[in-house]
This record gives C-alpha cells, structure tokens and sequence, in this order.
C-alpha cells in the first residue's frame, strides 16, 4: 500500500520515519487497529472476510483445514467500502459506503 518510487514497498522503519516527518501523532500499527475498528463497527462485513484482508492466520486448525477461499471478492469489496470511508463518502442504505 505504501510504496516508494518504483513501486517497492516501504519497510517498518521508513514507514515510521515518513509518518513521523509529517508530524502525524500515531503509529503505522494504529492504521491497521482502526481500520479493524471500523469494519467491525460501522459495517456488516463478516468478521472471517475482515480478518482476512488484515492477513491474520485462522488459528483454530479444524476451521483452518477447511478454510481454502482467499475471499478475494469479499475482501475486495471491503477494501471498496475503507477506500469510500477515507474519502468521505456517505453510507448506502445497505451498509456501504458511497464516493463523495
């Protein structure tokens, strides 16, 4: 998502650095935690399709075995949802969220 010129990702401490050079008061991890409190709280996603877009591992090996989809539809329309929320976007009269 964050990425330096040439499309290489940005690592831990570059992120740091860039997030504290424009004298943003929070930490790389806390974009993820919010994102995370957001999906659950403001929309109808699925906790599993949330857990996946943030990478976590199904930690259960039962339902980890039967678990073979990447949710990749899902995920995607989730993403769709965060991308309208950071831009502002008004909420749907199903759960989404619209562009401004």
């Amino acid at each position: 998502m964050f990425t330096r010129r040439g499309g290489r990702p940005l690592n831990d401490k570059e992120l740091r650095w860039l997030v504290r050079e424009q004298g943003i008061s929070a930490v790389p991890h806390g974009f993820r935690s919010s994102f995370r409190d957001w999906a659950a709280e403001e929309t109808d996603h699925p906790r599993e399709v949330i857990e996946a877009a943030l990478a976590h591992v199904v930690q259960n090996r039962v339902e980890a075995a039967y678990a073979r989809s990447d949710l990749f539809e899902r995920r995607r329309r989730l993403m769709d949802d965060w991308a309208g929320y950071l831009a502002g976007g008004s909420r749907g009269s199903d759960g989404s969220v619209d562009p401004p």
